[in-house]
């Protein structure tokens, strides 16, 4: 075949830089978005932030400025006054003579006593030692422990191993044979090793490094005093029945026990006191806030709708550079200049439709689920991302963007705007029931059971069924997972 040249006629779509940014905007969370009109606002010369405040004019501050000198000036007589008497004063102060030792209420030895506990921490009877909230890792926190303990070269290397095998919650992962071979030493023997693993369980918190749920309780009621009530009980229990203790089964403890129900309540209450995950007392996790992007309240009767000023600085072209452009500068910067102009332009107008499409889609969101902002979860609508666009005119890709990561603030609280969106369920009756509603039911009927003998998941799928709702068992227990309710068994409790 010979090469040859032929004309044809096509369509296609074809994506402009306006379009593309327009897009990414709004996709873009607040954080990410205020990150992204920083770095425009540094890169582009054109491109200014108004300010959201006017000031009163000059001359009223002038004005109120010359008021004041004259109420505050003091006359030429009170000048002279005033005069004498700082002379009066500092001959006062010359004449008095200094001691060299200043008198102090307590010394330094008894502020500061040599007495330390086992860590090398003070210790005073007095005022109680609260772990509050720390930056820092368990280990980092447990390894400053152990640079105060006096160790030797050997047992500071197995502190070390043990503290690096130790979870977040506080749990260490490996055997103590583990420990041994990864130390890789011959001189080294296994009960070295665990003579340290009780002196790191006894650092704060304590019980830290143990090896199961029961040594962990076990370590923290040895610590408890010997007159604590029930408390042989209660290491009894744990010690011989923490099977029948996990499943709950406390018909069974109590026969095994020969203990009432009365007293095992008292037992269970000591039990519970304890912490079941040490790990948790040293709190690493930095708070999070989340910054609505709009705001929802009642009206008159009427729900309004209204974006958060705060969340986006609001953007202005430069008039002074702008103005560049008309004089007679070279045109390498004319061309510089007008460049700019149209990206601060571009991304000024994409802000603007970011607004006005997330302001139209919360909107009817808002519209959709009245009932939810009425009476609360139980009333939600079952609600998909192509009933929205459907009411919007828009593509279902372009909701999506617009949910994501987007924040509503509302008298029951803050929602993502993706939590308004929910799969349905039918009932009896021909209707629809929302997988939303569907879980505060759960939530409900859970708070409202007897602990004694808590609702399985057959016998919520039957109350809800009584309602008209058909929901499978197997529904109602992923529901359940999902909200972290644990399993009837789990559940039971005596008290």
């Amino acid at each position: 075949m010979k090469p040859s040249l032929q004309l044809k006629l096509g369509q296609q779509i074809a994506m402009t830089p306006q379009l593309q940014q327009a897009i990414r905007l709004l996709q873009l969370s607040t954080l990410d978005l205020q990150q992204e009109i920083q770095a425009a606002l540094e890169a582009n010369p054109l491109l200014e932030q108004e300010d959201p405040t006017e000031y009163t004019s000059n001359n009223d501050v002038s004005e109120d400025y010359e008021n004041d000198e004259r109420l505050s000036a003091p006359t030429d007589n009170e000048n002279h006054l005033n005069h004498e008497d700082n002379l009066d004063s500092a001959d006062a102060i010359n004449q008095q003579e200094m001691p060299n030792d200043l008198p102090v209420d307590t010394t330094w030895d008894d502020v500061y006593s040599a007495n330390t506990g086992s860590i090398g921490i003070p210790f005073c009877d007095e005022l109680p030692v609260y772990q509050g909230e720390t930056t820092e890792t368990l280990q980092d926190y447990l390894n400053w422990q152990v640079q105060l303990t006096p160790f030797t070269d050997v047992d500071l290397a197995i502190a070390t191993a043990i503290i690096d095998a130790v979870n977040d919650k506080g749990y260490l992962t490996i055997s103590c044979e583990d420990i041994l071979e990864s130390l890789g030493s011959d001189h080294v023997e296994l009960d070295e090793v665990e003579a340290v693993l009780k002196r790191v369980q006894h650092f704060d918190p304590l019980s830290v490094a143990s090896r199961s749920l029961q040594e962990c309780l076990l370590l923290q009621l040895a610590e408890l005093s010997e007159y604590t009530p029930w408390l042989a009980e209660a290491k009894s229990v744990l010690k011989v029945h923490m099977n029948l203790l996990a499943n709950r089964d406390f018909r069974q403890i109590m026969k095994e026990t020969k203990l009432r129900k009365p007293e095992l309540k008292e037992i269970m209450n000591l039990i519970h006191s304890l912490e079941p995950r040490p790990g948790n007392l040293i709190v690493t996790n930095e708070a999070e806030y989340v910054i609505p992007d709009v705001s929802v309240f009642k009206e008159h009767d009427k729900w309004i709708v209204q974006i958060n000023p705060d969340n986006i600085p609001k953007l202005k072209i430069n008039q002074k550079y702008a103005a560049l452009i008309k004089n007679s500068c070279s045109g390498a910067d004319r061309q510089f200049i007008r460049n700019n102009l149209q990206e601060a332009k571009w991304l000024i107008k994409s802000l603007e439709s970011r607004n006005e499409t997330l302001l139209k889609v919360t909107r009817c969101i808002v519209e959709y689920q009245q009932d939810f902002f009425e009476y609360g979860e139980e009333a939600m609508k079952p609600m998909v991302l192509n009933d929205i666009a459907i009411a919007v005119n828009m593509h279902e890709s372009t909701i999506s963007r617009v949910t994501t990561q987007k924040y509503m603030h509302t008298p029951r609280g803050i929602f993502e705007l993706k939590y308004f969106f929910s799969s349905h369920v039918s009932t009896d009756n021909g209707g629809e029931f929302s997988s939303t509603a569907i879980r505060a039911l759960v939530k409900k009927l859970v708070a409202a059971e007897d602990t004694v003998k808590p609702l399985s998941d057959s016998k919520i799928a039957t109350l809800l069924a009584k309602q008209g709702i058909q929901v499978a068992r197997r529904t109602i227990a992923k529901y359940r997972e999902s909200m972290r309710i644990a399993p009837s068994n789990q559940r039971k409790c005596l008290l």
